[in-house]
């Protein structure tokens, strides 16, 4: 998939999809842009993995503005990805499942300068700055894909979306320049409260890890002397640096230690791990794979679908998908489901194709049927016409089938569906289900469909068809606003101006005057004001280094108490500056 928007088969992820208003971007958030691609371009060049160094060289990704996704698309269309614009924190079954099919979701938002060293929101530093640059590698894009098609499929838990809700909220009052200390602690202890009811963790959960600390905060090669290729150390102008410092533990990279460690988005991470190479990696999840519900199948994966309380698909031997939120397990005496019924719209499909007459509407309260074999143990998928015949299946004829868990389903046949010639649904009439003395399905209750499978091979969350499934939504993407119609404060103003003389042909006296009312304006009303500053120092160096304003604008920058991190930010702009000009 290319293009900045998804297939109709990847219906399931349309709304998530939103559209970059570029001319929405001041020129503040283009000075927040240039400063930390300044930063990336110099400082990560000794200290990244080459192949992050190379792809942000190759991207195309410039280093003056802000990209547009459309470009980033087409940059990452020559190696079979693409790009689309979204809006903020989405679920992770989402997030993934753009991964899943070649796909980087971007946040077209930028962080604010108080967050100019890191921010828990995702923005467009993130998305353009740390992740699309190293998806130039085929070995590590292959490693995100396969990650992505795990996390599509996870099954996660209620308690979890809980987590997912405050999260969000977090980010968003976080990034928020109007909220006060005390609305950020408020989400924070929100953020608390809900981890503190989700049990044990989900597959969900696990693949998450996974992904921090791999994908988003990542180490490789040498454990003592390793290079950064996660997206999260990539796009922090802060932790970039301090992530390799000794205080950071450093860990050989296990999949079983990963799942072990949680993270804080909101916090620096105390300990990171190392990779040998991506291939290290790509075998790692491989392995992880294989335990997880969409490659077990089973009773055990039922479990937590059950638990999961959403959406999932269960796919039957005989290659029929259930796609509903499952209400009920039925076991028998080992332990195993022998029947399984969802609650709420499901719908039948096969090969990621849904049955037609067998969609939400037809299947509007749900789906029950029995798992396992006929007496004699009898695989029915097995069961050629003939065959079937033999055992008193045919179309318009009364039938009765004994399963060996005890469920027996008894009425008219009205249709055997096939594929291969074998069969994976039988429809009824007039038909009576029971398990032990317990009614499962009634005549009174209309016709009865049945799925055909001696065993259950896998449970996935999301839908098996989710074109058919998903409606598709209305994408609103007009914008009244044109460029001309965007009004700008007085300090954008004054950021937009520096811009403009920084670009201009030719530096002469009028360009003076110009700087100097900037100036002016700064110390008049923006005290504060540290980034734009040094934007005007890097303008005297190059230009006269011997004006007295250097050391004026030097000093207040180096002795103000900005705060630790604006400190250390404003040191390693010094450090830039002094050694680009």
């Amino acid at each position: 998939m290319t293009g900045n928007g998804a297939r109709r088969d990847q219906a399931h992820l349309q709304p998530y999809i939103s559209k970059q208003f570029y001319h929405r971007y001041t020129a503040i958030d283009h000075a927040v842009w240039r400063f930390v691609m300044k930063q990336n371009h110099y400082f990560l060049k000794d200290i990244a993995h080459p192949a992050y160094v190379n792809g942000l060289r190759d991207s195309g990704i410039k280093t003056e503005s802000i990209p547009k996704v459309d470009d980033m698309n087409e940059s990452l269309a020559k190696v079979g990805w693409g790009a689309v614009t979204i809006d903020g924190l989405i679920p992770g079954s989402v997030f993934y499942g753009f991964l899943a099919h070649g796909i980087l979701p971007i946040a077209t938002e930028i962080r604010n300068i108080q967050n100019i060293a890191y921010t828990p929101a995702p923005d467009m530093i993130h998305e353009a700055a740390g992740h699309a640059p190293i998806l130039l590698d085929k070995s590590y894009r292959d490693f995100v894909r396969k990650i992505g098609e795990m996390g599509a499929k996870a099954l996660s838990s209620k308690e979890k979306l809980e987590v997912f809700k405050a999260v969000r909220h977090l980010t968003i009052v976080a990034e928020d320049p109007n909220s006060t200390p005390e609305q950020v602690k408020e989400a924070e202890i929100l953020v608390a409260e809900a981890r503190k009811k989700v049990k044990g963790l989900s597959e969900s959960d696990m693949v998450s890890r996974l992904f921090w600390w791999t994908v988003e905060y990542g180490l490789i090669g040498d454990i003592n002397n390793p290079k950064i290729y996660g997206a999260g150390l990539l796009s922090s102008v802060g932790e970039s640096q301090s992530c390799l410092a000794d205080d950071v533990i450093k860990i050989p990279f296990s999949v079983e230690e990963c799942i072990k460690t949680p993270y804080d988005v909101t916090k620096p991470q105390p300990q990171l791990f190392v990779c040998k190479d991506f291939d290290e990696l790509a075998a790692a999840i491989d392995q992880f794979a294989a335990t997880m519900a969409f490659k077990k199948g089973g009773t055990e994966s039922l479990e937590k679908a059950l638990k999961s309380d959403n959406l999932a698909t269960f796919v039957f031997s005989s290659g029929l998908q259930v796609t509903g939120t499952l209400a009920t397990i039925l076991k028998n005496e080992k332990g195993e489901a022998v029947y399984i019924r969802t609650k709420g719209p499901t719908a039948l499909s096969l090969d990621q194709k849904q049955l037609v007459n067998h969609g939400k509407d037809t299947h509007r309260k749900g789906f029950g049927t029995p798992i396992g074999s006929l007496k004699g143990k009898i695989a029915l998928e097995n069961c050629s016409p003939d065959q079937l015949k033999d055992l008193g299946i045919m179309e318009g004829s009364k039938a009765i089938l004994k399963f060996e868990s005890g469920v027996n389903v008894k009425g008219v046949v009205k249709t055997i569906m096939l594929s291969a010639d074998k069969p994976i649904l039988l429809s009824f009439k007039d038909c009576h289900v029971t398990y032990k003395g317990q009614v499962l399905f009634d005549p009174s209750w209309g016709a009865y469909d049945m799925a055909v499978g001696e065993g259950i091979t896998s449970v996935f969350a999301g839908a098996a068809d989710p074109d058919a499934f998903f409606e598709w939504p209305i994408i609103k993407e007009t914008d009244s606003m044109e460029e001309s119609d965007v009004q700008l404060n007085e300090l954008e103003r004054l950021y937009a101006e520096i811009r403009s003389l920084r670009e201009g042909t030719e530096w002469n006296e009028q360009c003076w005057t110009r700087l100097e009312k900037v100036i002016a304006g700064l110390d008049r009303k923006y005290p504060n004001e540290w980034l734009l500053r040094l934007e005007i120092l890097e303008i005297y160096k190059l230009h006269n280094n011997s004006h007295p304003n250097v050391k004026i604008i030097s000093e207040m920058l180096r002795n103000k108490n900005w705060g630790k991190s604006v400190n250390q930010v404003i040191q390693r702009g010094f450090t830039l500056i002094n050694r680009l000009c």
